[in-house]
């Protein structure tokens, strides 16, 4: 079973196509021997650039000498206008202070106290869907988007983003059209020199900075009788070795990171996971089965104790074939040797999941759906050749969370709707920041009552 797929192109884009790519689609920087060869170089500027596939080269970048790798410079200036430095962006002691810190709100017994959270805002997103699904095709993208950030706002602040909602919605949609798409600038020009869209994005951030606030503060003056939520967590977080809260402002910054991060990466896998149920409906229909004969009275651990086995591997599957973050970029601070190739200061170390995931000397048949690859019993995939949270030390501290709410998603709205494509189009994917459909499409959806 093979979803369509976007063709690498024969060998490497020019220097202006490549830097094109990385602007509009970042999928078609990667020629078609990255995808057969364990390391692949190009020059970039004076410099090299290195496609790592081999999980040893992996390990050493990420784990054993993750020190000396840093962001990118590009990276650093179009995050930062909008998720501060949190813990995403920051490096150095500053990142282990907010990893430490943060690891307390994170841990299993945590996530599952914010389960119900999650689940009472899947279940009115789906009640919210059924009339809208009566009356014709569903942009599933939309809902899937509008779904993940009531998860992300109940999640963190235990109530529902009908007023806030909309103009976090803005927000973030305004950010990401306009101003985080990378600029060739934005890649060259050394630390400290303004690019072109540095001056938008401060601006951007003048106003975006008293609004979050202003959430907060909302949230805070509400009654204190509700359910422990993210925002608690964060609030009630001390420094391991100081003792120390964090300041208002790393708070804004974790707020931000977790809101952004989350709700964009989960609204594509949900969308991806529902596009290749609904081309292979012979899965959907197990998938709808089990969510139906599975007791979700109480969902918390439900992604994790046997109750959702197929579900949980359609979603591992959809982050084979769809990873949401479908690159890991490093610059190299020092000169090291990666896989035998000589590393200079300054060279970019690139670990792509949208490459490792469907390499021809990792993975059979990697083009096709088979959530079977990740059911119980079978041989998971090798270490570092299944990245859709990164590794190391700087893994996706939300990626318990992320599974949970996925996982449960697609459970229900499986066991409610029928979902079919309108068109038979293919949909094929688009990397910017995420990786989305270039053309999302409509869907049918038929209630199963």
């Amino acid at each position: 079973m093979v979803p369509p797929r976007r063709e690498p192109p024969d060998r490497d884009l020019s220097l202006p196509a490549y830097l094109r790519s990385i602007r509009d689609n970042g999928l078609l920087g990667f020629p078609k021997a990255a995808f057969e060869t364990p390391v692949t170089r190009r020059g970039l500027m004076g410099r090299s650039s290195f496609i790592l596939s081999d999980p040893d080269a992996i390990r050493h970048v990420l784990v054993e000498n993750q020190g000396n790798y840093a962001r990118t410079v590009g990276t650093t200036r179009i995050l930062r206008p909008i998720l501060g430095d949190g813990l995403l962006i920051s490096e150095g002691s500053a990142w282990r202070h907010q990893r430490r810190t943060l690891a307390p709100a994170f841990t299993p017994r945590a996530i599952d106290g914010l389960v119900p959270h999650i689940d009472r805002a899947v279940r009115e997103g789906i009640d919210a869907l059924r009339p809208k699904a009566a009356t014709g095709p569903v942009d599933l993208f939309s809902t899937f988007h509008t779904l993940a950030l009531e998860i992300a706002g109940r999640a963190m602040f235990s109530v529902g983003m009908d007023r806030q909602g909309p103009a976090l919605r803005a927000f973030i949609t305004e950010y990401g059209e306009r101003l985080g798409r990378p600029h060739v600038l934005d890649v060259l020009m050394p630390p400290g020199w303004p690019a072109p869209l540095d001056r938008s994005r401060a601006r951007f951030r003048r106003r975006w900075i008293p609004f979050l606030d202003s959430v907060i503060a909302s949230r805070t003056a509400e009654p204190a009788d509700h359910r422990a939520d993210l925002l608690d967590l964060l609030k009630a977080a001390r420094n391991p070795e100081t003792g120390a809260p964090f300041t208002p402002e790393e708070l804004r910054d974790q707020v931000a990171t977790m809101i952004l991060a989350g709700h964009e990466t989960t609204a594509g896998t949900l969308f991806w996971a529902s596009y290749l149920l609904a081309l292979f409906p012979e899965v959907q229909e197990q998938v709808a089965a089990e969510a139906r004969s599975a007791d979700l009275s109480d969902p918390t651990g439900s992604h994790a104790d046997g109750r959702l086995p197929l579900t949980r591997a359609v979603i591992d599957e959809t982050l084979r074939l769809y990873p949401a973050a479908f690159v890991v970029v490093r610059r190299a601070l020092a000169p090291d040797e990666v896989a035998g190739h000589a590393v200079r200061k300054g060279d970019i170390l690139i670990v792509s999941p949208w490459v490792l995931h469907r390499h021809r000397r990792l993975w059979d048949d990697p083009d096709a759906f088979d959530p079977g690859r990740f059911l119980p019993g079978r041989q998971g995939p090798a270490r570092f050749s299944y990245l859709p949270f990164g590794a190391g030390p700087r893994v996706c501290i939300g990626a318990q969370f992320a599974l949970s709410e996925a996982v449960l998603a697609l459970a229900r709205l499986c066991s409610a709707f029928r979902i079919a494509p309108v068109s038979a189009a293919p949909i094929l994917p688009v990397a910017v920041v995420t990786t989305q459909p270039e053309n999302p499409g409509l869907f049918r959806l038929t209630a199963r009552d």
